[in-house]
């Protein structure tokens, strides 16, 4: 809710864990943000990663959170910022948005700026990191007009100029001032991150 995602939360299935089942205590108290298959299956969940939202991590002591304050999360303990499951392995965030039918899709890194560019009206699909893209993925972002490829930084801007080099339709667009998608959403609203990639 404080990144103005609420609309997003049923749509993405996000989930809260409040108590863990054993074996998962080290995920209670997070925000569950599951990887949802588009063709369904058995229960539609190819796997789930885990966002710490902590308090003491994401707010300032006045009870502010520290995004509304454009200050850095604070994420010193075991495990950091997100967490996903033992052995699991890296996957696309949001693939459902690969069998929408549109000229254009983004790329971002993360969860939540993925789901920034979706309720802009914007398929995206989200990387769960820099260093997290595997060749495999590439051939489903060939069919399309065009591929916005978003960094919000130095690093995000290296990761995706080395993905636009294998991609023809692919376009890197750095956000202005070092600002993900999210924080554009939340401050600006859905037209800027249109405008932002000229649509």
């Amino acid at each position: 809710m404080a990144r103005g995602l609420g609309e997003a939360a049923g749509r993405f299935g996000l989930g809260y864990v409040r108590s863990a089942q054993p074996g998962h205590e080290r995920y209670a108290g997070s925000l569950c943000i599951p990887y949802l298959r588009p063709a369904g299956g058995a229960d539609g969940v190819a796997t789930n990663r885990f966002r710490c939202i902590a308090d003491e991590c994401v707010k300032d002591s006045d009870g502010s959170y520290f995004f509304h304050k454009d200050m850095k999360e604070r994420h010193d303990h075991k495990g950091g910022k997100y967490m996903s499951l033992p052995g699991d392995p890296p996957r696309l965030f949001n693939t459902g948005a690969l069998i929408q039918t549109s000229p254009a899709l983004v790329v971002v890194e993360g969860e939540f700026d993925t789901m920034s560019w979706e309720l802009a009206g914007i398929p995206g699909v989200g990387a769960p990191g820099t260093g997290t893209w595997r060749d495999y993925w590439t051939p489903a972002l060939l069919g399309y007009e065009s591929v916005f490829l978003i960094a919000e930084d130095g690093p995000g801007e290296t990761f995706m100029d080395e993905l636009a080099g294998q991609l023809p339709n692919g376009k890197v667009i750095r956000m202005t001032d070092d600002r993900d998608s999210n924080w554009v959403y939340h401050n600006f609203g859905p037209e800027a991150l249109k405008e932002r990639i000229g649509l």
